[in-house]
């Protein structure tokens, strides 16, 4: 058996709550890519929860990697999700570091990060990348599910750690 196989799974048990939380704001939000980091039992690492736009949904659990059809249907239902709505992708400058955006368009977007990172609950962590004028520069906010932490925004692969209560 190949070492690098990646598993194709109906479940992945008590994340698929977090799966479906994960698909339904990537779909509301027009985000590219939605990622949670999920604490799990005690003795146990996190598990990385990718979502990514017309892609499988991918599950890392340190140990072992498995893939979920994008459209399967789960037995769970997502927590209570931000009003979150879709932008146009912003213009972006990458060696300035300036966005051009509706007023108020990337704190609505970090603001509903913070609420998916909520949602989770716990100490979790949820980040989302959202399209920009440069391909090679998405937009990306990381929140804290207990708000211990800024909201960290990504350009691309520059990183800036926004003042605390922002937005």
């Amino acid at each position: 058996m190949d070492e690098d196989a990646i598993d194709l799974v109906a479940s992945v048990g008590p994340l698929d709550v977090v799966v479906v939380a994960l698909r339904e704001f990537l779909h509301r939000s027009g985000a590219v890519r939605a990622v949670a980091v999920v604490d799990r039992d005690p003795g146990e690492g996190p598990a990385v929860v990718d979502c990514a736009r017309l892609a499988p949904i991918e599950v890392d659990f340190g140990d072992r990697v498995v893939h979920l059809p994008h459209s399967i249907e789960l037995d769970a239902t997502a927590p209570p999700l931000p009003d979150v709505r879709r932008l146009a992708p912003f213009d972006v400058d990458t060696a300035t570091a300036e966005i051009a955006a509706p007023i108020g368009g990337v704190a609505h977007l970090a603001g509903a990060v913070r609420e998916l990172a909520a949602a989770l609950g716990g100490r979790n962590v949820a980040m989302a990348q959202f399209e920009t004028s440069d391909p090679d520069a998405p937009l990306a906010f990381t929140a804290r599910a207990d708000g211990s932490e800024p909201i960290v925004l990504a350009l691309g692969e520059a990183e800036f750690l926004m003042d605390p209560g922002w937005p």
